[in-house]
């Protein structure tokens, strides 16, 4: 795997919060395609995403503190997220100097006007079709580009950070948000939803943007089979398990480590367990296919699938007990977790982060609900406190509020605000055939939380 990495032009974009997944990769893609490129963010300040910043800096993104130093008048551009306040030192340097302030999705919405653009919405699962795409591509030498929320352990194995990448080709691969609704600033040759469900904004709002998403999509949209989405589904491709389904998935069989089914008499087998992964493949398949890919080509790349960092991955196993990391944050995407992990554990000693006050409290009822209806009585669940990034908001509960609340209707809940407390409490339980299930997103400990928690447990073994 090569790329040009010429940083010849003067004029310097410096991004404000580069280490978030959006922005770290568009940084690495507009480095990867010649311009030079900076970046600053508190969390480095706080020495914090310490896996990323070598990363970016290896690439030649120069990292500077976030009081203001990093922008200066050689800057073309602040690249900033809506999570960016004007407080920020770089945001009033920026406006001191008359530098030019643009949001992340103008840079992309640029890329995506240059590129034949396969745009990715949906409220799960985006990450994990945005890498079966690249790796059938990539692997049959369509020499895609891609820019993702998620980091491709493909391109992780190639010593880079796994959110993005330069290809030779027209072909653009990209995630979009409908979380702060830069969904709807997109122009793709081709538009994906692949489901809907409440994450951040209310299903009737979410909906509105995938309608003008729809729109907005110049050749062919491509949607699930979901009945929340039959109101945009007229003339679009559509892909699941039912017989409306153009792309539909047969004679499904989920294992605890893979699942198989037919597509047009084609037997796939992935590496990847759930019938959530199953319509994500199929996803995929309908945009590869849309593209040119015959059916039979696509079977060998998903086959080698390599996954995506903290989408289900097994971080080992010690003598039986199993620890698998996961980014899941929604209802939706705790529930497919956890029943998967069920699949292959006789117990779920099982982890969640909440993140950010206002999203846990927009989503507490829900949350509540999904652990109630998917733990068994002999699963476990302990919930640490909410992650807090920091800004202005209201602290009004606490996640132990909401373990009291799931432990209230009969499932085994507790709060344990000490990470060496809890890691201690999971190693202690954990026996042979158990699954140790980290969940949460948003905090960059959490990947090297569970990673402790693996070590604790080789510890504990071995005595």
């Amino acid at each position: 795997m090569s790329y040009s990495n010429s940083n010849n032009n003067k004029s310097r974009f410096h991004y404000a919060g580069i280490s978030g997944s959006g922005m770290s990769a568009l940084a690495q893609f507009q480095t990867m395609t010649g311009k030079k490129v900076s970046g600053s963010d508190r969390a480095f300040d706080r020495d914090a995403h310490n896996e990323t910043r070598p990363k970016l800096e290896r690439l030649g993104i120069t990292i500077y503190p976030q009081n203001g130093s990093g922008v200066g008048e050689d800057c073309k551009a602040l690249v900033v997220t809506s999570a960016v306040e004007e407080t920020v030192p770089d945001y009033i340097q920026a406006k001191k100097l008359g530098i030019p302030i643009i949001h992340r999705s103008e840079i992309l919405a640029g890329f995506v006007n240059k590129y034949r653009t396969v745009a990715i919405g949906g409220t799960s699962g985006k990450s994990t079709v945005v890498a079966m795409i690249f790796e059938i591509l990539h692997r049959l030498e369509y020499h895609p580009s891609v820019i993702t929320g998620g980091n491709l352990v493909l391109l992780e194995e190639n010593g880079l950070l796994g959110n993005a990448w330069v290809g030779n080709s027209e072909i653009l691969i990209i995630e979009t948000d409908e979380s702060d609704g830069t969904i709807t600033r997109y122009e793709p040759s081709i538009g994906i939803v692949l489901n809907l469900s409440k994450d951040h904004k209310e299903l009737h709002e979410i909906k509105e943007m995938f309608v003008k998403f729809r729109n907005n999509t110049k050749d062919e949209f491509i949607i699930g089979e979901d009945e929340n989405l039959a109101g945009i589904a007229n003339n679009a491709q559509v892909f699941g398990f039912g017989e409306r389904a153009a792309i539909r998935a047969k004679e499904v069989e989920i294992h605890p480590t893979n699942s198989e089914f037919l597509v047009d008499g084609v037997l796939f087998n992935i590496p990847v367990p759930g019938r959530y992964n199953v319509k994500n493949a199929l996803a995929a398949i309908a945009v590869c296919r849309t593209l040119g890919v015959g059916i039979p080509e696509m079977k060998e790349p998903l086959a080698q699938f390599r996954g995506v960092g903290r989408r289900f991955q097994s971080l080992g196993i010690v003598n039986g007990v199993e620890v698998i990391d996961d980014f899941a944050h929604n209802p939706a995407k705790i529930r497919a977790v956890i029943e998967t992990a069920q699949l292959r554990a006789k117990r779920v000693l099982s982890v969640f982060q909440p993140h950010g006050f206002s999203p846990t409290r927009f989503l507490r009822a829900d949350l509540v609900q999904a652990f109630v209806d998917v733990l068994r009585q002999e699963d476990k669940l302990w919930l640490p406190e909410i992650y807090y990034a920091g800004g202005t908001t209201k602290k009004d509960f606490s996640a132990s509020d909401i373990a009291k609340e799931i432990a209230s209707r009969g499932k085994q809940a507790v709060f344990e605000p000490s990470r060496e407390v809890l890691a201690t409490r999971l190693t202690e339980e954990a026996q042979e055939g158990d699954v140790l299930l980290i969940m949460g997103a948003r905090d960059p400990s959490l990947p090297r939380f569970a990673k402790s928690v693996l070590e604790k447990l080789k510890v504990r073994m071995l005595v």
